[in-house]
């Protein structure tokens, strides 16, 4: 007896199809499994036989071979469990649709029948509606996450039992009370990071932030411990754009990947804001391992990853960010596939301009010497410096300031600005200014006569490379937004160049 039922594998944040196909046949009782499975995989055998038993199914006593095509695709993860064990049925009578191409099977079986949550469920509904399947079986706590996809019939189970039943009977499944989870999609739980009201003085590094968030910069704020730094950074989220669908889309898949977006929560509508500790790995920063999975940079698309204490990354985990942040994406070779993960975000980095972190600083002397601080400087090295757009000095403030009331902008305030400014390069180029490149960046900065003056002058005296040449004018092309000006002039690139840290 042979039965065929449909699941698929997530790489990267694409899902493929793929056939379980279902042998019992006569012979000594045993249980295999082909199809290039890895060790999670194979385990399924055991979860398999007691979650049938469990739920009041007869295990067949005949040779069960179980073939996961296409078979040259390493398969991983438990969410095989639902799908074999439906085959499993199917082939053994128990479900009375025999060939069950039409609906998608995905989920982990606990022992006694039960269904827990898995990884990935959006992209796999994505790739179900992509290849026109009709319906999509999946566990109930992942009901909210495959609903972002429209025209898609689901099926929400939280037994094996309820998965039989909905096979069998599909239209008396979905017809019974909260078969599918009837109700309102929950959302997932907004951050709360304060305000910028809450920050006092620092006037420079909020124009800073404002600059960045309006244009997709990078920055690197430099300032002794307690200035303000971490909580200015934290409150960049604040001041950015909601996540339109596209981008939420985006975002939600690698959430959903990672195991990170919660059992009831659907599509994600904040920006993500990461922030590593400074001894995590390069592969937990960019994504890897035996089975690929997204990284720190690739958990901030479309919004923020923070590096608190830059300085103190280990110096081979900084530099694998060189070319994520010119390519906005992250390929990860292995050797029977490569997976691309997106890593689009921007880059907020602090660190203290030295060892004891006071140099500079006029109220407490600093105990560095020239080579201390030189060489606590090369830990970030020039090229990954001269991908940062904006470099802004953060001084500690005085008591006074501290004790008066903030008495600054609140977040919505600078938000309104910022998005008008991104509205602007949307409708202009359809990309942020920090994405310009070549051809397009110069059609785009019009410069007048002073401005081209000071930017031919400062070109001589700060020795730009070719790339800070044009972050430059990005920088500068986003202060003119923000002013709503079409032309560059000699204000915008001098307060561009103020940021540079040269």
């Amino acid at each position: 007896m042979l039965a065929c039922v449909r699941t698929a594998a997530v790489y990267g944040i694409e899902a493929c199809t793929v056939n379980v196909e279902v042998d019992v046949s006569f012979g000594l009782p045993g249980f295999a499994m082909v199809g290039l499975p890895d060790a999670s995989v194979r385990e399924s055998r055991d979860r398999v036989r007691s979650a049938i038993r469990n739920s009041g199914f007869e295990f067949p006593e005949h040779r069960v071979t179980v073939n996961l095509a296409p078979a040259d695709i390493r398969k991983a993860g438990s969410s095989f469990d639902l799908p074999i064990a439906l085959g499993v049925l199917a082939a053994s009578g128990a479900v009375t649709r025999r060939n069950v191409d039409d609906v998608l099977l995905l989920g982990e079986l606990s022992l006694d029948g039960g269904i827990h949550s898995a990884r990935g469920v959006l992209p796999i509904a994505a790739a179900a509606r992509r290849e026109r399947f009709s319906g999509l079986l999946l566990p109930h706590p992942n009901r909210a996450e495959a609903s972002v996809v429209q025209g898609l019939r689901l099926y929400a189970v939280r037994s094996l039992a309820e998965a039989v039943t909905a096979l069998n009977d599909p239209v008396a499944f979905r017809a019974a009370p909260d078969a599918a989870g009837s109700g309102p999609l929950p959302a997932r739980p907004a951050r709360r990071e304060g305000d910028l009201a809450d920050v006092h003085g620092q006037a420079l590094a909020r124009r800073a932030l404002e600059i960045a968030a309006a244009g997709g910069h990078n920055t690197l704020m430099i300032g002794p411990p307690g200035s303000g730094k971490t909580m200015m950074a934290r409150r960049v989220g604040g001041i950015l754009p909601p996540l339109v669908f596209d981008e939420a889309l985006e975002v939600t898949s690698i959430h959903s990947v990672a195991g990170l977006l919660g059992a009831g929560h659907g599509l994600i509508s904040e920006r993500p804001f990461r922030a590593p500790h400074h001894t995590i790995s390069d592969v937990a920063l960019v994504g890897g391992g035996q089975n690929p999975r997204p990284g720190e940079i690739s958990l901030a698309h479309h919004g923020v990853l923070f590096l608190d204490e830059m300085a103190e990354f280990n110096r081979s985990v900084l530099e694998v960010l060189r070319q994520p942040l010119e390519e906005g994406c992250v390929r990860i070779a292995r050797a029977l596939r490569t997976v691309s993960f997106p890593a689009r975000f921007m880059l907020i980095g602090a660190m203290n301009p030295c060892p004891c972190g006071y140099h500079g600083d006029v109220s407490r002397p600093c105990r560095c010497s020239p080579m201390q601080i030189a060489r606590y400087g090369s830990r970030i090295s020039g090229p990954l410096r001269d991908r940062m757009d904006l470099t802004v000095a953060v001084a500690a403030l005085p008591a006074r300031e501290l004790s008066g009331s903030a008495g600054g902008e609140t977040s919505a305030t600078v938000r309104g600005r910022v998005v008008t400014a991104r509205e602007r390069q949307m409708s202009r180029d359809g990309v942020l200014n920090a994405r310009l490149q070549g051809r397009e960046l110069r059609a785009r900065t019009q410069l007048d006569p002073d401005a081209r003056r000071v930017f031919d002058l400062a070109l001589t005296r700060l020795a730009l490379t070719a790339r800070g040449h044009d972050r430059v004018l990005r920088v500068a092309r986003t202060i003119a937004d923000l002013d709503r000006s079409e032309t560059v002039c000699a204000d915008h690139v001098g307060e561009a160049l103020q940021f540079r840290g040269e």
